[in-house]
């Protein structure tokens, strides 16, 4: 009797703590209301989807030490769809269970499920596949998904228990949010007129987003106008800044950003800074800008940000924190230290071989064939690289050039003819290249998707050869087109050196080498620097890193994470040159990033 009476007790204090729970806009004292309590938030915006599961917790302790007290977290729809009907919520993707962890460690959670997210993601976070209808208005398809999401995060609402205090909705999809009433919803839109005028819905809490180089008081004004009653927020301050290959790495001045955080929070705004940490794009996760000519993001997205892409305290982080004791108790304890570094130092790689002599291996369902070039969506390849195959259709003693007319090289294209690199062609900017050559020649066009447009009318980007290519007055005709699975074969370790004295040749177009990075007893971060190596992209014990580009800059090197690697086995590793490797084929482990040196611009 008592143990049924002490269950009955503990339900109803459950159920009574959970009435109690509420999150709501206060219009007549001008703030948010946390359990009937005036509210001000201080978030950091932090994506799961660039950081290793097995440091989420890191990461999260440390913005709970700097004394945030919420985070926000944007929901990439293509991570988790990435094949059409197919979600997938295991591992790295396990969103519930990195709610949990924030959760547990004291922080609530701004949720941005998009469909549409931006962040200088691939896509903007919108799968590839809704390509493969022509014309199609890419978000329109959205609602399914977002359903699925929402029905799958109603638990963490924090009314229902959770942590979710308030979600962004954008205006095609209101009806189907309309499930989370119970929370917060809100729209996020840029500094001027025309963002919050196409941005703002009746019925939706509107926030407005600027950084450092903003008068604050005019911005607010502009939120006023659109909300004359309720809190000041600003979705997304600003604390540094992307980079694109050929920039010069970003940033955004401590004391800047320190000193408006502050301004801000005294005026009772409740602020997101975004971001707190960025993290990196691995694989193909990157996205890229297109305003005069397109401009693909780089591998580290470690944004200029207060933790830094490994997850390390800045000085940024110290003095916001400094800030936020001004306006509520920062957590007691010190903070959490950077995670141990480690340079491993030199490894050598060897030639593998190039990628028409791997074929079988890296497209064993053989090719498609096509009159004319098809599209990465049309084949269903919606990231990496494909091959195009076709045979010179007559003698071309002289070089003669080789042209896409209506730009249709998307995004970079390495030109062999019987196995011999003869170049290169570039979107926007090299889309002529000379070839020789004797009729029936085999002429091998390896195409890499750089990442799609996340932010503007090019949006949606298809990928591959866009049009027909031209060699001289011939329109070339007749393809194979091979889609490769690199990552697969990597993986499965088919792709290792079989000759360890295999005689490397310089300028040989795109090659596979491979090597180990014995082991030492430990499993710490570490950065891989490629110096000599011109283009390409890089995989340890089969995780894909990203991409390298030194000539172009500024990232030199690309992030190790520590669970990457294996204490006790020697580490695989593997490397896609697309052009030129160095004569003495070396990469090397260092103890810390290089993210500032700009290469040549070509």
């Amino acid at each position: 009797v008592y143990s049924e009476f002490g269950f009955l007790l503990l339900l109803v204090c459950v159920m009574l703590i959970a009435d109690s729970r509420s999150f709501s806009i206060d219009y007549k004292n001008n703030c948010f209301q946390k359990d009937g309590k005036p509210f001000q938030y201080i978030s950091g915006s932090i994506h799961y989807s660039r950081i290793p599961r097995e440091y989420w917790k890191d990461r999260l302790l440390k913005m709970y030490m700097t004394g945030l007290n919420a985070i926000q977290v944007y929901v990439p729809w293509n991570f988790h769809e990435t094949v059409q009907g197919v979600f997938n919520f295991a591992g790295d993707r396990d969103l519930e269970y990195f709610l949990n962890l924030a959760n547990q460690t004291g922080l609530l959670v701004i949720l941005r499920p998009g469909p549409y997210i931006c962040a200088e993601w691939e896509m903007g976070g919108l799968p590839a596949w809704l390509l493969q209808k022509p014309n199609i208005i890419l978000r329109s398809p959205a609602s399914d998904w977002l359903a699925m999401l929402l029905t799958k995060m109603k638990p963490w609402l924090y009314q229902n228990g959770g942590n979710i205090i308030s979600v962004q909705v954008q205006n095609s999809h209101y009806q189907t949010c309309v499930q989370c009433s119970d929370v917060i919803l809100f729209t996020t839109d840029g500094n001027t007129d025309k963002e919050m005028i196409c941005g703002t819905l009746e019925g939706l809490y509107a926030t407005i987003d600027f950084g450092t180089d903003t008068n604050i008081t005019a911005a607010f004004i502009r939120q006023r106008r659109f909300e004359p009653k309720g809190p000041l927020v600003n979705s997304e301050f600003y604390t540094g800044w992307l980079d694109h290959w050929g920039d010069k790495h970003a940033s955004v001045d401590t004391v800047k950003v320190s000193k408006m955080l502050g301004e801000m929070l005294s005026m009772g705004a409740s602020v997101n800074m975004y971001m707190f940490e960025g993290g990196t794009n691995f694989g193909y996760w990157n996205g890229a800008d297109h305003d005069t000519r397109f401009r693909s993001v780089v591998t580290s997205y470690d944004y200029n940000a207060p933790l830094s892409e490994a997850g390390d305290p800045t000085d940024k982080l110290l003095a916001i924190r400094d800030v936020i004791k001004n306006f509520r108790d920062i957590p007691v304890g010190p903070m959490p230290p950077a995670t141990p570094k480690f340079a491993y130092g030199f490894v050598t790689l060897q030639k593998v071989g190039n990628i028409s002599s791997l074929l079988d291996t890296l497209s064993p369902q053989g090719p498609v064939r096509s009159q004319y070039p098809l599209t990465f969506e049309e084949i269903k390849q919606y990231y990496g690289f494909m091959l195009y195959r076709t045979t010179l259709p007559r003698n071309v003693p002289e070089p003669t050039p080789l042209i896409s007319p209506l730009n249709g090289i998307h995004d970079r294209a390495y030109v062999s003819v019987n196995g011999v690199f003869q170049g290169l062609m570039e979107r926007d900017t090299a889309l002529v290249m000379n070839v020789t050559g004797q009729q029936g020649d085999q002429l091998d066009i390896l195409v890499e998707n750089m990442g799609r447009v996340n932010f503007g009318s090019y949006i949606n980007d298809n990928k591959g050869l866009l049009g027909n290519l031209i060699l001289g007055n011939d329109v070339l005709t007749d393809w194979s087109i091979y889609p490769l699975d690199i990552d697969t074969a990597v993986a499965n370790g088919w792709l290792q050196a079989a000759d360890s004295g295999s005689a490397m040749e310089a300028g040989d177009g795109p090659m596979i080498y491979s090597g180990t990075l014995k082991s030492t007893g430990l499993a710490w971060d570490t950065f891989v620097k490629l110096n000599g190596w011109t283009k390409g992209q890089v995989w340890v014990n089969g995780v894909n890193l990203g991409r390298y580009w030194p000539q172009r800059g500024p990232q030199q090197t690309l992030y190790v994470p520590g669970p990457f690697l294996s204490a006790t086995q020697p580490n695989n590793i593997t490397v896609l040159e697309l052009e030129r490797a160095p004569s003495h084929r070396r990469i090397l482990f260092m103890d810390r990033p290089q993210l500032n040196s700009t290469g040549q611009k070509t």
